[in-house]
């Protein structure tokens, strides 16, 4: 079983792959947050601006197996009318990694999909994935120390001095590098912010958040 918030056909908005055709599929549930705003200052992630409770988004719902999924999924890019080459999904949250697993991988890889997840970095990723893009959470344990992407946010409570926690992850193998300005009232402040750290330690580089600026999903 396999519980979906929302499933739709869109463009990556952020990291290496912006601007690339995808279907995205949110799972619901994290394992730093409940998703309910009384636990808000309690959890672990205390900024996470997505709606992730339930299966009552755009395509959402309950799937009794990967074959049922996938079979949506595909639906999802023709939807498009997309060709068969450069299908791309990207599994989100919440946390993906609750769920994803290596049937459902499979399943999609049989009908010539890419795979991409979003994780919090906190859980083991499944072989299989094409694509791991990993967005630390302060006070979270970090486990997924290799990995294809990684976008942290800044700043956020917990991280006492980014520069530190920027060299920390210099020294770790992620072969892209992404820093993102917190979404919110601050978000001139902080994209100020990425910008200052990014001109400073080149190894990163900016990303923004285009699918808000251009106005879709």
């Amino acid at each position: 079983m396999y519980t979906i918030k929302e499933l739709f056909p869109t463009l990556q908005g952020e990291g290496a792959h912006a601007g690339r055709a995808a279907v995205f599929c949110r799972f619901a549930g994290c394992n730093l947050w409940s998703g309910r705003e009384e636990d808000r200052a309690s959890a672990v992630c205390q900024f996470c601006d997505t709606d992730f409770v339930g299966t009552d988004g755009t395509g959402g719902g309950k799937f009794e197996t990967a074959a049922q999924l996938a079979d949506t999924i595909e639906e999802a890019w023709r939807s498009t009318t997309a060709g068969p080459q450069q299908r791309y999904v990207v599994f989100t949250g919440g946390e993906p990694l609750l769920q994803l697993d290596a049937v459902l991988i499979d399943a999609l890889h049989a009908k010539g999909f890419l795979v991409a997840i979003e994780t919090n970095g906190t859980l083991k990723v499944p072989k299989g994935v094409d694509w791991v893009c990993v967005s630390p959470k302060a006070g979270s344990e970090l486990i997924v120390l290799q990995a294809d992407e990684i976008k942290l946010v800044v700043p956020q409570a917990g991280h006492q001095s980014l520069e530190s926690l920027l060299a920390r992850f210099e020294g770790m193998d992620y072969r892209n590098r992404f820093l993102q300005a917190m979404d919110g009232p601050l978000l001139k402040e902080n994209l100020a912010l990425a910008v200052k750290l990014c001109q400073k330690r080149p190894l990163w580089r900016l990303s923004l958040q285009i699918h808000k600026m251009i106005g879709i999903r």
